[in-house]
């Protein structure tokens, strides 16, 4: 009884010490703070554009008392062709820039990316997309990272590049660059077509090490030449969908006839058929099969087709190309599906030449159609 009451005695004092921390973690901030936080929100809701939600997270993150600071921010943006949308991307995503002092840390930014050969169109998009570029050190990062890519793709595809995925700028070069690098090397990958890789699927360094040199190996065992350019466009394709993808777009073209070589061999022709929407390939292959009258075998061998816009180029030219075979100047064979894919001057040459007594009223005829799909 004594212990029990002990005990009880010893959780009564601890009561007045547990309300105070309470007290202490639920007492109400300051009406200034209350005041400023107030305004914060109000000013990015208002002169920044973001919505009242994304407005109180990214209060989180800066905090302000008067719009001094964060007007000369938006008007140095302003100033350097940014868009209101472009500005709101920016503040949504790095709302610390407001607090920034403009001219010492984001105008030098805006003036390398100037000298290194961007348009002022240019810049506000590139910055847009990775807002992060403000928060990295101009000295440590952002030019060391742009002379590396320069000197390894060459002054124009270095813009290209960085055009396509300006979050190239932030990446770790020894840890995520470098050794993705050594590694096509490895392969004995042509340097050009290292360059054409990086230019065109710069993305393609976002993936670990591990799992890029696996997915290099696994093309190399598909066959593919490491000499050609289909072995990189090989390595973009299948880095950029997981297995699961990868195996539910092989049951696609299953489902119209086609063996796992027949997708392999395809692959192995055109790395891009497989990049295709699975929406896209029933699509392509319904079209071709159903209301053409092609045997999906037959598409085995023209796989660039899965590429092709189906409403702007596959039908538009099939319209036309079904008149030259009922007028018996052209076969129902492998040239039939060779007019899709060849260059919109060669297919009007062709069917200017398959049929000369009416090729005007055909061009004319196909014209309309393309205007219809657009």
């Amino acid at each position: 009884m004594i212990i029990f009451m002990s005990q009880s005695l010893n959780q009564a004092k601890s009561i007045p010490s547990t309300i105070q921390k309470l007290c202490f973690l639920l007492r109400p901030i300051s009406t200034n703070q209350a005041q400023q936080h107030t305004f914060t929100v109000s000013y990015l809701i208002n002169s920044c554009g973001i919505s009242p939600e994304s407005a109180l997270s990214a209060s989180k993150y800066i905090n302000f008392e008067t719009p001094e600071k964060p007007n000369s921010v938006l008007a140095l943006l302003n100033a350097h062709n940014f868009s209101k949308s472009q500005i709101s991307l920016v503040i949504k995503q790095v709302p610390q820039v407001l607090g920034s002092d403009p001219q010492r840390t984001l105008l030098p930014k805006l003036d390398f990316f100037r000298t290194v050969g961007f348009s002022d169109t240019e810049i506000p998009k590139i910055v847009s997309a990775t807002p992060s570029i403000f928060k990295r050190s101009l000295k440590n990062q952002l030019i060391p990272s742009y002379y590396y890519f320069r000197n390894l793709l060459g002054s124009d595809k270095v813009i290209a590049a960085i055009k396509r995925f300006s979050m190239l700028l932030l990446f770790d070069l020894d840890k995520y660059v470098v050794p993705k690098i050594e590694i096509l090397r490895q392969h004995g990958i042509p340097e050009k077509n290292i360059v054409t890789l990086l230019t065109y699927q710069p993305r393609v360094l976002m993936t670990n090490n591990d799992s890029f040199k696996d997915i290099v190996e696994n093309v190399e065992k598909m066959g593919f030449n490491p000499l050609r350019l289909k072995f990189v466009l090989a390595i973009h394709a299948k880095r950029a969908m997981n297995v699961s993808t990868w195996e539910r777009k092989i049951e696609v073209y299953k489902k119209w006839g086609w063996s796992e070589e027949d997708v392999l061999v395809a692959f192995g022709k055109h790395p891009w058929c497989l990049m295709a929407s699975e929406d896209k390939i029933t699509r392509v292959m319904d079209f071709l099969v159903n209301e053409i009258g092609f045997e999906s075998s037959s598409i085995v061998k023209r796989p660039a087709i899965f590429t092709l816009s189906l409403d702007k180029r596959i039908v538009p030219r099939c319209s036309i190309i079904q008149i030259l075979v009922s007028r018996g100047v052209l076969k129902m064979n492998s040239g039939f599906l060779r007019m899709l894919d060849i260059s919109e001057k060669d297919f009007l040459e062709r069917v200017s030449n398959c049929c000369k007594e009416d090729a005007t009223e055909l061009v004319k005829m196909y014209h309309e159609k393309l205007r219809l799909a657009s």
